[in-house]
C-alpha cells in the first residue's frame, strides 16, 4: 500500500468514528467526504489525487468540536469556523505526514484545508466550490427545515453569500441542481441580478 493510500484509508477511519449516523446508518462525516470529491472531481480544472485526498479533509473529525461549544451568536459561530478550519488542516496534516507522505505535501494540503487563498489559490478554491455545491444540494432543505423562523432575505442572503465565494465554474454546475422548487425559487432570486463584489476579496 503507497503513502496516499495509507493515508485516505487514515482519513477514512477518522471519518467512521462520527457517531451522527445518516438514516441509512452510514457516518454522516463519511458521506459527506464522498459527496466533497465527486464534487472537486466536477469543477477542479486538474483533479489530481492529492486534492481528491483533500477534499475527503473538508469537515476531518468536525463532529469533535459542537457549536456548543462556542457562544451564541455571529462571532461565536465565525470564532467557530475558524477554530474548525485549523484543527482540520493540521488533522489532514498530521495523518498524510503519518502515511509517508512528503512534508512539503502535507502542508500544501493543510493550506487547502485551512481555506487558505481562497480565490487565488486553486486548490483552496477547489474545495470550497466543492463545499458549496455540496451545500446546495444535499444540506440547504435540511437547513431551511431547521430555520423555519428565519424571514425569507436571510435565506437569499445566505444563497448570496455561498454563491459570491464560488467560481464561475461551480456556479454553472450549480445552476444544473435539480433542487425542491421552493429551494430552487430562492437561488434564484439570490443570483437573478449581478452581485457586487465582496469588499474582503
Amino acid at each position: 500500500m503507497d503513502a496516499y493510500a495509507r493515508a485516505r484509508e487514515a482519513i477514512d477511519a477518522a471519518h467512521a468514528a462520527d457517531p451522527n449516523r445518516t438514516p441509512a446508518g452510514q457516518p454522516a462525516e463519511l458521506v459527506y467526504a464522498n459527496r466533497m470529491e465527486a464534487w472537486v472531481q466536477r469543477v477542479a480544472a486538474t483533479p489530481t489525487p492529492l486534492l481528491r485526498l483533500a477534499a475527503r479533509c473538508q469537515h476531518l473529525e468536525r463532529w469533535s468540536v459542537p457549536r456548543s461549544t462556542f457562544p451564541d451568536g455571529k462571532p461565536g459561530y465565525l470564532a467557530w469556523r475558524r477554530s474548525l478550519y485549523t484543527k482540520q488542516a493540521e488533522r489532514a496534516r498530521e495523518l498524510l505526514l503519518a502515511a509517508g507522505m512528503q512534508p512539503a505535501v502535507a502542508a500544501e494540503v493543510a493550506t487547502w484545508v485551512s481555506k487558505t487563498g481562497l480565490k487565488a489559490n486553486a486548490g483552496t478554491q477547489a474545495l470550497e466550490d466543492a463545499a458549496c455545491l455540496v451545500f446546495l444540494e444535499n444540506e440547504i432543505a435540511a437547513f431551511a427545515a431547521q430555520h423555519v423562523d428565519y424571514p425569507r432575505e436571510k435565506f437569499v442572503e445566505i444563497i448570496r453569500k455561498t454563491w459570491r465565494k464560488m467560481s464561475p465554474e461551480a456556479q454553472a454546475l450549480a445552476r444544473q441542481l435539480e433542487l425542491p422548487p421552493a429551494i430552487s425559487a430562492l437561488v434564484r432570486e439570490a443570483t437573478a441580478a449581478p452581485l457586487a463584489p465582496r469588499a474582503d476579496v
